[in-house]
């Protein structure tokens, strides 16, 4: 690919790659590293979790690309895949279209040993630049933590039980994401 910057529309025509999946921040495709079997699982546990306490209004999805919508349509863009998305489910109906910055209610991010930083630093300033109301940073390190992130402020993090009232009414097991 040449080294011209990319709009979100016009790397979401790229498609899926063969080799893992990528993200696009300021208009370059940059690739994700691995996130491996306990990230998976952990990812797949807490999913679990939250399905059973989300209310109606919202939906969930695991690994799927988020528009931040940081810059005007068919300019550089940036494009995020987060572990997990809590989002309006109004837009489920909009099939094939990127879920957008408006429509989530919690981005989630599992730290990986090759994301510590990203997630973090990088991913935090935008998603709050993005104006999403909430993100969890998810910690798989002992004990299993849990950082409330709310635009620039950020809660300590919890260990064994993290309960909220908001953006909606949810109790989740730290502990039980990795047994």
């Amino acid at each position: 690919m040449s080294g011209r910057l990319l709009s979100v529309e016009e790397y979401r025509a790229l498609g899926e790659t063969d080799r893992g999946f990528t993200e696009l921040v300021e208009g370059r495709v940059v690739p994700s590293p691995g996130a491996g079997r306990r990230h998976n699982m952990a990812a797949c546990r807490l999913a679990g979790q939250l399905e059973r306490q989300l209310p109606r209004d919202l939906a969930f999805a695991l690994g799927t690309d988020l528009d931040l919508q940081l810059a005007p349509h068919g300019e550089p863009g940036f494009s995020r895949r987060p572990d997990l998305l809590v989002f309006d489910r109004a837009a489920v109906a909009r099939a094939g279209d990127l879920i957008r910055a408006d429509e989530v209610a919690v981005v989630i991010e599992i730290v990986s040993p090759g994301s510590r930083r990203t997630d973090y630093r990088v991913k935090h300033d935008e998603y709050a630049d993005a104006g999403i109301p909430h993100y969890w940073i998810v910690d798989l390190g002992e004990p299993v933590s849990l950082a409330d992130c709310r635009g620039y402020m950020d809660a300590a993090a919890v260990t064994g039980t993290f309960a909220t009232d908001v953006p909606f009414p949810v109790k989740l097991d730290l502990d039980a994401l990795l047994s």
